[in-house]
């Protein structure tokens, strides 16, 4: 890998076996997760309920821990697309501290969904925020700055193709991380045939810092 690539991996090894297999044969053995776009709209809004109910149906299918709360803590949107499961987000923050410059969040991704292309900027509360990612479920593409990726895994939708610029793909297993080695780089993920659960570690967020590369895009 490039040194001038935005998305470094810093994490594989033997272990990861241990972790992917048993997180396969688990999944196997349930039914296959199947959403329809349709069924997250009601008069035309996003329902984020229905979008909850989805990421809760993820969740359990991984066999991750729905604590009391949790549903309620839920961040979740289609960013105003309207293509939810094509492209949107769930999160939970769980530490986001101005002071000593550091935040913890997990990042849900339904199967085939993409998270859109952005970066973040220096604001009066924060500085160009540095990120990195461990995947605890599933399987995520991460695409970031440098040589462009040959037969990308991501397949970009349609009306997202003309704002996304960064190409060069990151493959995270189960257990396996990768960070930005550079603030203010553009990245976006894309998850794989039975979604993503993920684990951001990074410095301090402001939602005033982010910026998409899509103009359509309503944040947050």
């Amino acid at each position: 890998m490039k040194r001038q690539t935005a998305i470094k991996v810093i994490g594989a090894g033997l272990g990861i076996l241990a972790v992917c297999k048993p997180t396969l044969a688990r999944a196997a053995s349930k039914q296959k997760l199947a959403f329809r776009n349709e069924d997250f709209y009601k008069d035309g809004k996003f329902n984020v309920e229905a979008g909850k109910d989805a990421i809760i149906a993820l969740m359990h299918y991984h066999g991750y821990p729905v604590f009391d709360g949790l549903r309620e803590q839920l961040w979740i949107s289609d960013y105003g697309l309207g293509q939810f499961t094509k492209l949107g987000l769930a999160a939970v923050g769980f530490l986001n501290d101005q002071e000593d410059s550091y935040m913890v969040q997990d990042l849900y991704l339904l199967p085939n969904q993409m998270l859109p292309e952005h970066y973040h900027i220096k604001t009066d509360k924060a500085t160009p925020k540095m990120e990195g990612w461990t995947v605890r479920h599933g399987l995520s593409y991460v695409y970031g700055e440098g040589e462009r990726t040959a037969d990308m895994h991501a397949v970009i939708p349609d009306f997202e193709k003309d704002s996304v610029s960064v190409f060069h793909e990151t493959i995270l297993k189960p257990g396996q991380s990768a960070k930005l080695n550079r603030p203010t780089a553009r990245h976006w993920q894309f998850a794989g045939p039975e979604g993503a659960i993920i684990t951001e570690a990074a410095t301090y967020h402001d939602n005033a810092a982010v910026r998409h590369s899509d103009p359509k895009i309503v944040f947050p």
